[in-house]
């Protein structure tokens, strides 16, 4: 038995187990990024740093990683478990609302930083097509690392966060193009058009098969699972998704990751979305832990005696070049001056992808070996630094932009209260909601996130204060912990899905009261928890019949007892089981789910 076992392997993979369990606690005890822990791990533990002497002193074997043939299949899939999440965290509505910035900021920050490092490629003598590859790869930038780095943060529902993951997000679909012009360009048999119009309809298959595969059979397959209250076969389940559905993709030369990423989207209209998360969360941590080290293993500073200057110049050209595109463009597109500065460093260096584009050229002999190691050095040691680029960003944007002085108004802390409402949006709505709660002697609290709506709402004596009621520190402030009742008065759906949840997460007794766009909208509400949804279509054809039968004489109390009866039935009809102020999870066979997990 014995004999059978493959030691080397054994060997790799208790040195990267070993990094996991010693070396990334000792890291974060320090109070330093564990993306850095990894990065610097593989660097110092791979075939090119301290592996590099085992002739010498072969007593390294065990602590080095020899082939990192036998760690980078499951580093892949960290990625691929990471876009897996992040679909998780969108839904086809959220997707839909951040099109201006995914397609507009994204798609132009490719197409122009790709133009740019091309024309300079050609201009250091390179042909045309060695130009265009490296232009496309380099232009891209780290979704694993950069995503990862504001997740630590908890800050991807910024303004960074939302600014960076929409232009990573355009990068990942950029990827499909890239690929597919590299594989043409290597291509021996055919024609151009005919190998670009086979991998096109190749890819439009693999993500029309996905999307009518989990639309069809996704929330079943779960539902089945569920109900066995088995968390063995959960989990399994979940696990065949996320590489089923990668593997599709990949058979149709797509990236695996993006494929994950469209089955997120799909599960994310679920309600075993929370249940998934719960399993994903560990397996991802470790499997991406895995990739950043990878990538510390491709680091040889010894490259840096071949290129001593040139080598460093890139790096610092590559992420000020990258930079100064994505800024303006940021800006232009509405993003704050603070943020806007914090993506152009985040994005400045270059991404994972880039290894998988430039290595199949390599390998299909478009670019030649000096200019592919080259790029691949300058790509890895960008991407060693995007931690630190964090850092960087939030330190010096202070210093560039000089402090707004504070609206008093704005600055204003909400003020300690009992057994009262909190109103969420001091719209036109939200005001009247307020009016109402204060004639009829009830305390009230209203949050909004305009400034001027809050400075107005205060100069008139209303309770209304500054804030994001997604943050859970402000929800407390606002004493959500004591509150009677929450009403959310916006009208972005998205964002109002984000907040129910977050205030079933603290108070899963609380009544939620929340508008709705249409009754599609309040038959959704309800299943993520809310107490009471208020379709406005519905509302004001329940106040259009009103004032006509009002208006044909008919006796007010005849009236308004129809209308009553008329909207308890249409609620009635909208909620999927009868819900009282109870969490997410009861709602819509969730519960079968976290019993599982």
């Amino acid at each position: 038995m014995s004999a059978s076992i493959n030691m080397q392997a054994y060997s790799d993979a208790l040195v990267v187990l070993g990094t996991a369990g010693i070396i990334i606690p000792m890291v974060h005890a320090w109070g330093l990024s564990p993306v850095l822990g990894w990065l610097g791990a593989g660097v110092l533990l791979g075939p090119l740093g301290l592996g590099s002497f085992i002739p010498q002193a072969p007593f390294l074997y065990w602590f080095t990683v020899v082939d990192p043939s036998h760690i980078s299949g499951f580093a892949d899939l960290g990625v691929v478990f990471l876009l897996f999440l992040i679909g998780l965290e969108l839904s086809y509505e959220r997707l839909i609302a951040m099109r201006r910035l995914v397609f507009g900021l994204g798609g132009l920050q490719v197409a122009i930083t790709a133009a740019i490092i091309a024309i300079i490629v050609k201009g250091l003598g390179y042909s045309g097509v060695v130009a265009a590859i490296l232009g496309g790869c380099l232009a891209l930038s780290s979704t694993a690392i950069v995503l990862e780095v504001l997740s630590r943060q908890n800050r991807l529902r910024t303004s960074t966060g939302i600014a960076s993951f929409s232009v990573l997000l355009a990068q990942d679909l950029a990827v499909i193009p890239i690929l597919i012009f590299v594989s043409i360009l290597g291509a021996h048999g055919g024609s151009v058009i005919e190998t670009a119009e086979h991998a096109v309809v190749h890819a439009l298959a693999a993500i029309a098969i996905i999307i009518f595969v989990g639309r069809a059979f996704l929330r079943p397959l779960f539902r089945q699972v569920a109900r066995t209250k088995s968390r063995e076969l959960f989990i399994a389940a979940t696990l065949f998704v996320i590489v089923g559905t990668g593997v599709v993709a990949a058979l149709a030369n797509l990236s695996m990751a993006l494929g994950a990423f469209v089955a997120g989207v799909l599960l994310a209209e679920t309600e075993y979305r929370h249940a998934i998360e719960t399993v994903v969360e560990p397996v991802k941590g470790l499997l991406l832990g895995m990739f950043f080290f990878t990538v510390g293993m491709g680091i040889d500073f010894r490259e840096l005696l071949h290129w001593p200057i040139w080598l460093p110049a890139c790096v610092v050209g590559l992420i000020a070049l990258k930079a100064a595109i994505l800024i303006p463009l940021a800006r232009a597109f509405g993003v704050p001056w603070a943020a806007a500065i914090e993506s152009g460093l985040l994005m400045g260096p270059g991404g994972e992808f880039a290894f998988v584009g430039i290595t199949l050229a390599a390998s299909l002999g478009v670019i030649n070996r000096d200019a592919s190691s080259f790029s691949l050095a300058v790509t890895s040691l960008t991407m060693a630094l995007i931690p630190l680029l964090s850092i960087l960003a939030n330190r010096i944007t202070p210093l560039i932009l000089k402090p707004r002085p504070i609206n008093p108004a704005v600055a204003a802390e909400p003020l300690p209260q009992t057994r009262h409402a909190i109103v969420v949006g001091y719209g036109r709505v939200g005001r009247v909601v307020c009016e109402m709660l204060e004639k009829n002697g009830v305390p009230y609290t209203a949050v909004d996130s305009d400034t001027a709506a809050v400075t107005q709402g205060r100069a008139i004596g209303h309770s209304v204060y500054y804030g994001n009621a997604i943050n859970p520190p402000f929800l407390k402030a606002c004493g959500v912990m004591d509150a009677s009742a929450v009403v959310v008065t916006i009208h972005v759906q998205p964002m109002i899905d984000d907040i129910v949840e977050e205030v079933r997460r603290l108070r899963p007794d609380v009544p939620i009261i929340s508008r709705a766009r249409d009754e599609g909208h309040a038959r959704h509400l309800y299943t993520i928890g809310v107490t009471d949804a208020v379709p406005v279509v519905t509302e004001a054809s329940f106040q259009l019949a009103e004032s006509t039968l009002l208006s044909l004489g008919l006796p007010v109390d005849a009236v308004e007892k129809t209308i009553q009866a008329r909207r308890a039935q249409v609620r009635a009809e909208l909620q999927p089981h009868p819900i009282v102020a109870r969490p997410r999870e009861a709602a819509a066979g969730a519960a079968e789910s976290t019993e599982v997990v």
